[in-house]
Formats: structure tokens, sequence, C-alpha cells
């Protein structure tokens, strides 16, 4: 409870003047009279505007796009009145389990390891798709969103090559023990290309956390709140949220940098490679490894 609604309630339930009650609670008579003439209508306006747009995003998400727009304001106004508004988003709790084990190393170039994983969703004709996600594990960057029917192991190495048209090979690919990325095919073309091929262990989605996280957001920031037509209407709709996801969305462990932002700022600094050498592609030990 503040000190003005203390001074307020001893008032109501002690009947004593306003003087005597500022002087008992230490607080000026002055500071207790005193009614703001700030007006946040503009702020709540621009804010209920942003939400409406990007329904998934936190009050410090909003608050970088309202500098981005060129409104400057502290975090902390914003803060208050994105709870005023009403615009908080629900997460369910964590939950704050203790596990013991070696760290990963740290990445320090783009490349350096690919995780692969997918989501599901479907169409408006109840019609299931399966979304297969690739992201570069330093840079954040989704590599590609590919939408399909079903995925066998040539379709999946079919949309690595075209990720390698564009960009240096990886020195690893991280993924589950999915019958995709266990049959010969694939495994050959890992050997082949001269790629590590890392198998996370059965049951234990979290050695393939950054790759899951992006599914969090997927699922979350455009499945979520979009409706497929078809199965053309769903790679149109995806591909616009990755463009995003790279170009435009803050991301809060690249100090709110965006992935494009990040890995242009990664090359350009000094020392730094587009891939690394084999010798720093070492791998964690509680993972199977090709």
């Amino acid at each position: 409870m503040s000190l003005r609604k203390e001074v307020s309630w001893l008032r109501e339930n002690y009947r004593v003047s306003q003087q005597r009650a500022c002087g008992l609670m230490a607080i000026a008579v002055s500071s207790f009279r005193y009614q703001s003439t700030r007006s946040d209508e503009g702020l709540r306006g621009q804010l209920v505007e942003l939400a409406r747009k990007k329904p998934r995003f936190g009050y410090r998400r909003l608050h970088i796009l309202l500098d981005a727009c060129g409104t400057r304001v502290n975090h902390k106004r914003v803060y208050r009145v994105y709870r005023e508004a009403g615009l908080a988003v629900r997460r369910k709790a964590r939950k704050r389990l203790m596990r013991e084990g070696s760290p990963r190393p740290a990445l320090t170039a783009a490349n350096q390891e690919w995780a692969v994983d997918f989501a599901h969703d479907a169409l408006a004709s109840g019609r299931a798709i399966r979304v297969m996600s690739v992201v570069d594990e330093c840079t954040r960057e989704c590599l590609t969103l590919e939408v399909d029917s079903s995925f066998a192991s040539p379709r999946v190495t079919r949309a690595l090559e075209m990720i390698l048209t564009e960009r240096e090979k990886p020195l690893a690919i991280r993924c589950d023990n999915g019958p995709e990325f266990t049959s010969r095919h694939f495994l050959s073309w890992c050997i082949e290309r001269r790629i590590e091929l890392v198998h996370i262990q059965p049951g234990k989605p979290q050695q393939n956390g950054y790759v899951e996280s992006f599914n969090g957001k997927l699922r979350d920031e455009c499945l979520k709140v979009s409706w497929f037509e078809n199965l053309w209407d769903a790679r149109r709709k995806i591909a616009a949220w990755q463009k995003e996801f790279n170009e435009e969305r803050p991301h809060s462990s690249l100090g709110y940098r965006t992935p494009e932002e990040y890995a242009r700022q990664l090359l350009a600094s000094p020392g730094s490679a587009l891939r690394a050498t084999p010798a720093e592609a070492t791998l964690p030990q509680d993972t199977n490894v090709l």
C-alpha cells in the first residue's frame, strides 16, 4: 500500500485531520494533495494498436517497436500503461527442475551447427501438415520453413540442399531420432557432404533447445493466429512470418537485435568468420554422434 493510500485509510478509520495523518506517515501535505495532469491516452492508443498487430509480443518488444516508430518513452511507463490496458500476455509457468550435466560449448560463428525439427498443424479442411524448421544455433536465423503434408528423407535433404545454394555448409546438424534423420539416405547424405550428425538422446528434447524454443515462437505467433485455407496459403503465410522473424522481430537473447542484424555484426566483427574451423566444433558429451 502506498503512503497516500495509508493516509486516506487513517483519515477514514480514525477521523484525524489531513495534516495530522500526513505528519504521522511522514509525507508532505502537498504530496498527498498532488493530482497528476499527465495523460497516457496517446501512449495507450499506440500500445493497443501495436498489440493488435503483434498479440503475442510482451511489453519489452512493444517498447522496442515504439522506439522504432520514434516514440521515446521510459520502459517503466510502458510497462505501467501496458498492464493498465490489460495487454499482458498470459504464459504457462515454467517448471523449475534441477539438472546436472556439462554445459554445451558456446558457438562463436555462423554455420557451426544447425538445428532441425518439425512442427505440426492442420489446414481448414482438417488435413495435417508438417513444418520443417532449420535454425542456425549461433545467429538464431531461421534458414528455412518448409511446409508439406509429409517429409521423407529425400524431401528433407532437398530442403537442406536449397539452403546450401546460398550458405556455407554447417559443421554439424543437430536433430532427433525420427525416421527422416536415421534413414540410410540421410546418413549417406551427411557422410557425402562431410557434415557431423548429432542425434539427441531419446526423450530429451532439451538437448535440441534452440529449435524447440523457435518452434514455440512459430506456434505462438504464427500457427495459432493463422487460418490456412490450403497448402499454398500455409506456405505463403509461414514464409512471410519467417521473413519477419529474421528481419524485424527483436530477439531477447541477441540483445533485442534481429537475427539478420546480429549475423551482420558477427560477420563484421574483427577476427570473425562466416564458418568455424573443424577444431572449433566441439560436440557435447551427452549426445550420440555419427
